[in-house]
């Protein structure tokens, strides 16, 4: 990877620190040398090893469970089945649909049936599988197409949620009329370190959760919920996170968990298998969509028309509010006077869609874009030209009637990527044969590869939307020379921790700060999500460190009479303007400890309407994405040769950590445009495991090259800055399949690219 960004300094004297410096993370060396202490690595003294019997079914009617095996092999302490959950207990992110054991019907492969605790992990396993389970298979829904007429699978129907979007006038029509059919497959989250945790049951009769989740007080909610508890009765200690790019943890594990600790009254652990978490978390809404693109001779847009399809699998989870997204952005970072969106989410008996970073967006966007290829070559105009000019820019309006009130350089960002150098031709390198998309071992021959170049624009939305409560609370505690920091905000990844630590640097001037562990007693901060924590946490931690700097300055400002304004905090030392004071912050403490706690709350949204219009977004963040690619258009492989990359990120905080989110959300697109697929027949997940199921590797990681990163303040955010690992997500698949069209004359209308659909027509 090359970027203009800068690196840390070494540590000791000179140690980067600070708002805009390259502050290292202090769980990197634990985590590249392997002694950091995951989740599936915790213990306690005594513990049981729980074990889940799953459905190996996509749809069946339960007739009997038989529990009696289990319960008299040797070793086994507990077995659970719905009889033991209170008959009330659904549950679910946004919708209680879910139970926490099937009992009546199994709507999806891998639904919990039963789950045991033993005094070995073997055991568990052993008796989990020894449970027998009657069924009665029924006919899988499995086309979300069919599933508007299909037999009810919940009571509620199979229809989750449908946006009739309308925008402008119907009967508007354009010069040209291009129209297209694309379909998006089921990407996984892929958690390099499976789901685990630890149940611990309390004296008070309550259960004590050690996870790595990413919403600590939504899960204890939601366990407290199904348990018949109060929340104060649940509590969840994050500990052990490995990162994640989506909802961290499985309900389906967490809540037996729970319940096999109360019954038990022992701790119990379970490290899920690596299929048991392939069967048991969300993935991506496989989409269908159609869309319909009408402009002028010249190439102005006029009317956008397009139909949406989310599959949701077998429960709502967060499909309501990915479907918001899909149908608002379903035209992306261009002006477009008339457009007419319908979106539908449904259930169906695949595996539970949900969260997964950029969800909604990143299908339309494979769509629209694709389109836009598709208009270019009809009006026989450069595709950058035809994209500057219909982008996007500030104060310009949605298809959802909300203004643009945020910076959005999107023409900007698009003339930065089309102006950077190409790379050198494959020709032109020594290394030319390792460089075949097949590489020096494989079938293809250097007269058969086509180079690619395609473009391509993307954007989300930041926090929550239509009208969610986004609110983080922070505590900063100075005693001596070292600060405290007090957030419920977890970092997966994203770097949060850091961000903290610098926060508190710049305002206070304090060296050393310590992160403190989350757990539920703290104040709820949100999910980490749509890059919540950058702007509300930060935030709340950058208010608590300001009202802790007044604190400390203001006796001084007294004392010399002076305003607070006139006085400085940097390295430790507070100076006054004119020189007459200089103290240390030690000093100035004089052995007191000062505290203070603030919230961060950004102003409120609105749900969208009958007709998808309304003011639903806090933020918005955009992308724009170079592809160059060499294609095998005999065999249909494909090499990722570059991505250039130009950002809207509205400050820069953390250069090296910024890079490093753009360059992983770049590359878990190009996995999502070249190979990330998990397959279903009839509902039954094909290979669950990283055999089948392909991701990206360091080898697969491609080239990626930050050419601009537009450092525009959004007024309305703490620091100004934005949300950085998801838009590069979103923007990267649509780009790769734009440059794969450029090399091959093919449509390319499916993620991920299979072979014969890289395969030019005249090879």
């Amino acid at each position: 990877m090359t970027t203009e960004q800068d690196t840390a300094a070494p540590s000791g004297e000179g140690t980067p620190r600070g708002i805009g410096a390259s502050v290292t993370a202090l769980d990197v060396r634990a985590k590249t040398e392997g002694t950091f202490p995951y989740a599936a690595d915790l213990w306690a003294e005594g513990l049981l090893w729980a074990g889940i019997h799953r459905s190996p079914h996509a749809h069946a009617r339960i007739l009997s469970v038989d529990t009696s095996l289990a319960e008299q092999m040797p070793g086994v302490r507990a077995v659970l089945t719905h009889t033991d959950v209170p008959a009330e207990a659904l549950h679910g992110r946004r919708v209680a649909d879910r139970p926490v054991f099937a009992h009546d019907l199994v709507r999806h492969h891998g639904e919990p049936i039963a789950a045991v605790a033993a005094d070995h992990p073997d055991a568990a396993r052993l008796a989990a599988a020894a449970i027998m389970v009657e069924y009665e298979v029924l006919e899988p829904v499995t086309d979300p197409q069919t599933a508007f007429d299909a037999e009810p699978l919940h009571p509620d129907g199979n229809l989750i949620r449908h946006i009739p979007l309308s925008f402008g006038d119907p009967g508007a029509t354009g010069d040209v009329v291009v129209e297209g059919l694309y379909r998006v497959e089921r990407q996984d989250p892929a958690p390099i370190g499976a789901e685990a945790g630890l149940a611990v049951p309390r004296p008070d009769g309550g259960v004590e959760f050690y996870t790595a989740s990413t919403d600590p007080h939504a899960d204890r909610d939601l366990a407290a919920a199904c348990f018949g508890l109060a929340p104060d009765m649940v509590k969840v200690v994050v500990t052990g996170v490995p990162g994640a790019t989506a909802d961290r943890e499985d309900p389906g594990m967490l809540l037996p968990l729970g319940l096999l600790a109360l019954r038990t009254g022992t701790p119990v652990k379970l490290a899920a298998t690596r299929e048991e978490s392939f069967l048991g978390h969300a993935h991506r809404h496989p989409t269908l969509l159609r869309y319909c693109h009408h402009a002028d001779s010249t190439g102005k847009l006029v009317k956008i028309e397009a139909q949406i399809l989310l599959d949701a699998g077998a429960y709502a989870d967060s499909s309501a509010e990915v479907l918001a997204a899909a149908v608002s952005f379903a035209c992306g970072p261009y002006v477009v006077p008339h457009a007419f969106v319908e979106g539908w989410a449904v259930r169906t008996n695949n595996p539970p869609s949900g969260h997964v970073r950029g969800e909604g967006a990143m299908q339309v966007c494979h769509a629209y874009e694709a389109q836009m290829d598709k208009l270019a070559a009809q009006l026989g105009l450069d595709p950058v030209d035809l994209r500057l000019r219909n982008a996007l820019t500030t104060g310009d309006l949605l298809p959802t009637g909300q203004t643009v009130t945020c910076p959005a350089p999107v023409a900007e960002l698009l003339q930065a990527v089309r102006e950077a150098p190409l790379p050198p031709a494959l020709a032109d390198l020594p290394e030319a044969e390792w460089l075949l998309p097949g590489g020096p071992e494989g079938a293809g021959e250097p007269d058969a590869i086509r180079r690619g170049v395609g473009y391509a624009l993307g954007m989300v939305h930041m926090l929550g939307a239509e009208g969610a409560d986004e609110v983080s609370t922070a505590t900063v505690r100075v005693d001596g020379t070292v600060a405290t920091v007090m957030c419920a905000a977890v970092d997966t990844g994203q770097g949060f921790s850091t961000l903290a630590r610098q926060v508190v640097q710049e305002v206070l001037g304090v060296e050393e700060v310590h992160v403190a562990a989350v757990d539920t007693d703290q104040p709820p901060a949100g999910p980490a999500a749509r890059g919540r924590h950058t702007w509300v946490s930060a935030g709340a931690v950058e208010r608590a460190a300001k009202m802790v700097r007044t604190q400390l300055l203001q006796p001084l400002a007294q004392k010399f009479g002076m305003s607070t304004e006139l006085l400085t905090i940097a390295d430790g030392k507070i100076t006054s303007y004119d020189g007459v004071l200089s103290t240390t912050v030690a000093e100035a403490l004089g052995g007191k400890e000062l505290w203070a706690t603030a919230q961060c709350r950004p102003h409120p949204t609105e749900p969208l309407d009958d007709t998808g219009q309304g003011d639903a977004f806090v933020g918005l963040a955009f992308c724009a994405i170079r592809s160059v690619v060499d294609v095998d258009v005999e065999l249909g492989t494909i090499r990722v040769v570059e991505m250039a990359v130009a950002q809207d990120v509205g400050k820069v905080l953390n250069p090296r950590q910024l890079a490093m989110r753009i360059e992983a959300g770049v590359t878990q697109g190009v996995g999502a445009a070249l190979m990330e697929n998990l397959r279903t027949v009839d509902g039954i997940v094909r290979h669950p495991d990283f055999t089948g199921y392909t991701i990206p590797t360091s080898l697969d990681a491609p080239p990626v090259r930050i050419v601009r990163l537009v450092e525009e303040r959004d007024v309305v955010a703490p620091f100004g800055a934005k949300a950085a690992g998801a838009v590069p997500v979103v923007t990267s698949p649509a780009a790769v399949a734009s440059a794969v069209r450029a090399a091959t004359g093919r449509p390319v209308t499916r993620l991920p690219i299979r072979p014969q659909g890289a395969i030019a027509r005249d090879a």
